[in-house]
């Protein structure tokens, strides 16, 4: 089945990934490209949006998109910087704001027109992020709508399905901002909402069919919902030519290498358990810096790997649950080298001496997706319900150089958070939890005794992507109970702290 695709074209704002997820939400598939790499195919889309970005159009730096065979062709939406692009260079006039337009607003003005045709209408909330602001509308421009403070909120093009919003659809406080989304694409553009659960496995199974002929495939399996996902999709497609290996890296939780293993069984999957955990500590050993960490446990992996696969006559593919967040979050907008925020161990593909072609049956989806997908093959709720846990494991929870003792610590001590969230019926309330061993240490006491321990922060954020994210307002009485606990059971800890920021500034993991 050909589905109808959107193409969102990213300028760099921080909220490309949400326009994606709200038209995901509509049952309807696009893609991210940034904006001077539109697809060659663009004949495939059916519609194409166009991002907020952090430039201004006035800049002499400003980003400017090929759209020749997009322009007056194909059903066209631009948000923010999208809408001041088509202002400011086909006839209009963009200036800057005598004040910066950011937060709530409401439409005072509504024309009747099939952008706003469904129940949005003047009082309805939105949400403005810009400085600067459209003055004067292109030629051709109608206006729609207006705010109080702003009055070109939003215009069309006449004679084209062309239409500009100066607020942001995408975002939680544009209260009818799905509703709008769903007016440009299916009452303009005339785009089918089939892309389902049910129809990405029916027809991800069928690709990966063609795709894998009778070759065998290794995958890795961390115990998580997009390898477990991934799997079921591989299995349902190429049954015993899937081999999968779960292995153990020594920085996995309390228990977790066992307790997955068992996990897996009766799904009527191939699994192998390698405990390879002594390999990775020495690999580690005496290594501090994130990045390199994170370097070292990926190059490891992939020796693991190519150590098993050589066990496997004829393997060809290695099979990643690499998803779209993953592949997303390190692209520049601007289509060059953008700055390393962290590296993704599954991402960037594999050394040449492993000789494995790469499958990546999830890089197309967003994590709640993925949890859909798994629904829909009736996984088990408790495996697709549980927290994102990082490929590195613990060893990016330790901030600092890792050591047996270390590690040691910090499992006792997710373990006591982690088994608390559960019997306070809070675990399915949080999207991802941990704890982090920090390298300090601090005075404190114990019966008449000075100590001179550990400190380790607690992370508890909501979230539905890992996109962004924010810290979950624990109860105190939770909070208090975990840290005496944490305190008294595990030595070597005699302060803890709860980590209240939100992704961005920071990001979920320390490291």
């Amino acid at each position: 089945m050909q589905h109808n695709k959107v193409l969102i074209l990213d300028f760099g704002s921080q909220y490309t990934q949400l326009i994606a997820r709200r038209v995901r939400e509509l049952n309807i598939y696009c893609e991210i490209h940034p904006f001077n790499k539109i697809p060659t195919e663009i004949e495939s889309y059916k519609a194409v949006i166009l991002s907020g970005s952090p430039m201004s159009v006035r800049s002499e730096d400003a980003l400017h998109p090929d759209l020749s065979q997009i322009r007056g062709k194909k059903p066209l939406l631009g948000v923010c910087y999208g809408a001041q692009y088509l202002a400011h260079f086909s006839g209009g006039k963009v200036a800057e704001s005598n004040t910066r337009e950011y937060g709530r607003a409401n439409l005072a003005y509504v024309k009747d027109n099939e952008l706003f045709l469904e129940h949005i209408s003047e009082g309805s909330q939105v949400w403005m992020s810009h400085s600067d602001t459209i003055k004067q509308l292109p030629t051709g421009g109608q206006l729609i709508a207006s705010t109080q403070d702003v009055e070109n909120a939003a215009y069309k093009i006449e004679g084209e399905q062309t239409y500009a919003i100066q607020f942001h659809p995408e975002v939680y406080h544009s209260t009818d901002g799905k509703q709008l989304l769903e007016n440009f694409l299916v009452k303009i553009a005339d785009v089918t909402p089939d892309w389902t659960p049910n129809a990405f496995v029916e027809e991800t199974v069928e690709a990966l069919k063609t795709q894998l002929g009778d070759d065998k495939v290794v995958l890795g399996l961390s115990g998580g919902v997009d390898s477990s996902v991934a799997a079921m999709l591989l299995h349902k497609a190429i049954d015993k030519n899937l081999y999968c290996i779960f292995v153990n890296n020594g920085l996995l939780r309390k228990n977790e290498f066992t307790d997955v293993l068992k996990q897996y069984e009766g799904m009527g999957l191939n699994v192998k358990g390698v405990d390879a955990s002594a390999r990775f500590l020495d690999a580690l050993a005496g290594e501090s810096d994130p990045e390199l960490k994170r370097k070292a446990i990926g190059r490891v992996f992939i020796e693991v790997f190519d150590d098993e696969a050589h066990l496997i006559n004829d393997v060809k593919w290695l099979a990643q649950g690499t998803i779209y967040p993953d592949v997303i979050e390190s692209v520049s907008a601007t289509g060059g080298p953008s700055a390393t925020i962290k590296s993704h161990h599954n991402v960037g593909g594999l050394p040449d001496f492993m000789k494995l072609k790469i499958v990546e049956p999830l890089k197309a989806l967003f994590k709640d997706e993925v949890r859909r997908v798994g629904a829909s093959m009736d996984m088990d709720p408790q495996l697709l319900g549980r927290h994102p846990f990082p490929g590195p494991g613990l060893a990016i929870r330790i901030l600092g150089d890792l050591t047996e003792e270390k590690v040691r610590i910090l499992q006792e001590v997710d373990a006591i958070f982690i088994d608390n969230l559960r019997s306070w019926s809070l675990y399915d309330k949080v999207w991802q939890a941990g704890a982090m061993l920090l390298p300090v240490n601090s005075v404190g006491v114990m019966g008449d005794e000075r100590t001179y321990e550990k400190c380790v922060a607690l992370r508890a954020v909501e979230s539905t992507d890992g996109m962004t994210a924010d810290w979950v307002n624990l109860p105190y009485e939770f909070l208090q109970k975990t840290s005496n606990e944490i305190i008294n059971k595990v030595k070597g800890v005699n302060r803890v702290v709860y980590d209240i920021s939100s992704k961005p500034p920071a990001t979920i993991e320390w490291e």
